[in-house]
């Protein structure tokens, strides 16, 4: 039985149910306790515990325990429950804003064409790994404590009495070796391990067999955030770096031992929130290129102390010095429905035009039709001559009357600012 059998689709905002069966496969006890206790790992972000079911939050991706794979969908309306049509959304919204690489299908490979999120994470990982290996791995200079026949480095004179009391002409010394045993490669062995283990009964399984056979022998260690933190970058090292952004990723995601000593978990989750900011960023700078426009993201500017009015994205129109313009725009994943916004993000928005000189800023939703009236002006405060606007945008990440994904998103957004 493969892993694509033991999966389960559940959209974010929505809950499983204890004893309840998702398209044939079980939510069971054992798995909420599983998803409970992880959910306290990472400081009760990703779900809600209920009695006797999890309410997922507003993470999206995918999770893996006791042999069960758990899809967390995104969805803009109760009315679209097409789980197959949202899974392409993810990995869309995932590969623009560069968090997955997709690779190509094999057509006449039934399991790929079926494949879920975490296949692709791992395969993704799995080539980075496998084009490092073709290119030549890159050895380094790093500590290793051992017996040797020569007395180099430190002594370490404990070791050294304990181990060798009876073969005098030994040492056991920390010295310096130049080789591929490096906190690099073990970083990225860490990964693999967990690769293979939770990618056995798939063909990921054996292509991770085929790259771990290739990559060197080196040491077990154990990796925290600060172990990231410590690696040095430089000139021999660069082309790691996007590996070890997904070896971060998948081993800092790993929650081993989580119950009774013996389960282990996975999860890949994303805040929707932040992926429809980078794949707004991602369309527009897409849509800017030889416009004579610069696209900012997170650009922030002194408030109040150390305080900073940060939007989400600014667009720089630049026509000389004099007409250089500035658009705003704030996104928010969640479906307003019509409804107005909220007091607080409309007084957000008028900072952000007060402190960028702009006269046209944008809350920005996603909805299934695209929608937006114009901007409407916020009423002047009194002794000043500043009028500047704020527009309510509903974008539809698909075309009109399709199910099909609108890739020029980028210029719709653009259009609405008068920006041809």
């Amino acid at each position: 039985m493969t892993r694509l059998k033991n999966r389960i689709q559940v959209f974010e905002h929505n809950k499983l149910i204890i004893g309840r069966q998702y398209d044939g496969v079980l939510f069971s006890k054992k798995h909420y306790d599983a998803l409970f206790k992880l959910n306290e790992l990472h400081n009760d972000k990703y779900f809600r515990p209920l009695p006797g079911s999890i309410y997922f939050k507003q993470y999206v991706g995918v999770i893996q325990v006791e042999g069960l794979t758990i899809e967390i969908l995104p969805k803009i309306d109760k009315a679209s429950t097409d789980t197959n049509l949202w899974q392409e959304v993810l990995i869309d919204m995932l590969r623009v804003a560069r968090k997955i690489k997709v690779q190509n299908t094999d057509n006449a490979n039934v399991e790929k064409q079926n494949r879920h999120l975490l296949d692709i994470y791992f395969e993704w990982y799995l080539n980075e790994v496998k084009a490092l290996i073709h290119g030549g791995l890159i050895k380094q200079y790093y500590q290793q404590t051992a017996n040797v026949k020569a007395l180099k480095g430190k002594l370490e004179f404990a070791g050294h009495l304990s181990r060798n009391a009876v073969h005098k002409e030994r040492f056991y010394t920390t010295h310096q070796v130049y080789g591929t045993d490096h906190h690099i490669h073990q970083i990225i062995s860490k990964a693999l391990d967990i690769i293979e283990h939770f990618s056995k009964n798939s063909y990921i399984y054996s292509l991770c067999k085929t790259v771990k056979a290739s990559f060197p022998e080196v040491s077990r260690i154990t990796v925290t955030p600060d172990t990231f933190n410590k690696l040095k970058e430089n000139r021999k090292a660069a082309p790691y770096s996007t590996a070890l952004e997904i070896a971060k990723f998948i081993i800092l995601q790993y929650a081993p031992n989580i119950k009774n000593g013996n389960e282990n978990m996975l999860a890949l989750l994303f805040d929707m929130n932040m992926l429809w900011e980078q794949y707004i960023l991602a369309k527009l700078k897409t849509a800017a290129a030889n416009k004579n426009l610069i696209i900012h993201h997170q650009w922030g500017k002194p408030f109040w102390k150390t305080n900073k009015n940060k939007p989400d994205i600014v667009i720089e129109k630049k026509s000389g010095d004099e007409n250089q313009k500035y658009f705003i725009i704030d996104t928010k994943w969640k479906n307003i429905s019509g409804s107005n916004p909220s007091i607080q993000d409309l007084r957000q928005m008028y900072a952000y035009n007060d402190y960028w000189s702009s006269t046209d800023a944008m809350l920005l939703y996603p909805a299934i039709h695209s929608k937006f009236d114009g901007f409407a002006e916020f009423n002047p405060i009194a002794g000043k001559t500043e009028h500047h606007k704020c527009g309510i945008a509903q974008l539809s990440i698909f075309l009109p009357d399709t199910n099909k994904l609108n890739h020029d998103i980028g210029n719709e957004i653009l259009k609405w600012f008068g920006i041809k």
